[in-house]
């Protein structure tokens, strides 16, 4: 059992995705070329809640910011045997080659503005299971490699050669940001990916649920004219497809399944 100022690889892997989960700081030196999902080597600042600080073994180094971050009121854990235990649980990993990233370590993304399905799911991914301080810029649609070009941002989900992040044969942007970013080993993004899919190629087949996501992000464009609150609101909407991938695929309901026993409807 971990002390009481460290988390265990299986309970962060447990955390990981949800939008509560605490903030993963990587202090390794040097910087490794893979990331546990999520991880950000910018140090969280007050009001958030929480943070896991990572280092390669979970050592003094960690165990160091951890408690100044505590100091200054974070509830600071260290991940117990750090990157390594992690690694070697078989948990994924995200390549750093694949992001582009600034000077403050936000990665940068660009896509066109007026999203729908794709362009909402791609960035949702990135905020969960990458970066949570990453840049996604809208843009009219054939301005986005000349904004890419200005700011170094990485273009996705756009028809044009040599874009690594885009639809490939009958697979959506959003498979291609799994496999890319190794993240296939989380089963609930693997469920979901399909729904994504089908949503956004006119599939509907491919998932019972997604005609029901196309209908939410048609109505979500509707009721938006910002694309930076449409992406807001869709957030709650992927992270609840998350959750019931990840926790209730199972679970039925209906006009009795939820009447106490022995009760009357």
């Amino acid at each position: 059992m971990p002390a009481p100022d460290m988390i265990s690889v299986s309970t962060l892997a447990r955390l990981t995705g949800a939008p509560d989960a605490p903030r993963l700081i990587d202090v390794r030196e040097p910087a490794g070329s893979e990331r546990i999902p999520g991880a950000t080597r910018r140090l969280p600042v007050s009001p958030e809640p929480r943070a896991v600080v990572i280092d390669e073994t979970g050592g003094a180094a960690a165990h160091a910011i951890a408690a100044r971050l505590r100091h200054d009121g974070i509830a600071a854990e260290v991940l117990e045997g750090g990157q390594a235990a992690w690694t070697a649980a078989g948990l994924p990993l995200v390549p750093e080659a694949a992001l582009v990233r600034d000077a403050e370590d936000r990665s940068l993304w660009v896509t066109r503005g007026r999203p729908k399905v794709d362009r909402i799911a791609c960035p949702w991914l990135i905020r969960r299971f990458v970066d949570p301080h990453a840049v996604i810029l809208f843009v009219a649609p054939g301005e986005v490699q000349g904004v890419a070009a200005q700011t170094g941002a990485a273009p996705f989900d756009i028809a044009a050669q040599g874009v690594r992040w885009t639809h490939r044969g009958e697979l959506c942007t959003f498979d291609v940001m799994i496999e890319e970013l190794g993240l296939g080993g989380f089963e609930a993004l693997t469920q979901l990916a399909p729904i994504v899919r089908g949503a956004d190629t006119a599939r509907l087949d491919l998932a019972p649920e997604a005609a029901g996501l196309l209908a939410v992000s048609l109505g979500l464009s509707r009721l938006h004219a910002d694309d930076h609150a449409q992406l807001d609101a869709g957030m709650a909407v992927y992270d609840a497809l998350f959750r019931w991938a990840r926790d209730a695929r199972e679970e039925k309901h209906d006009w009795t399944s939820h009447q106490p026993r022995g009760g009357k409807a």
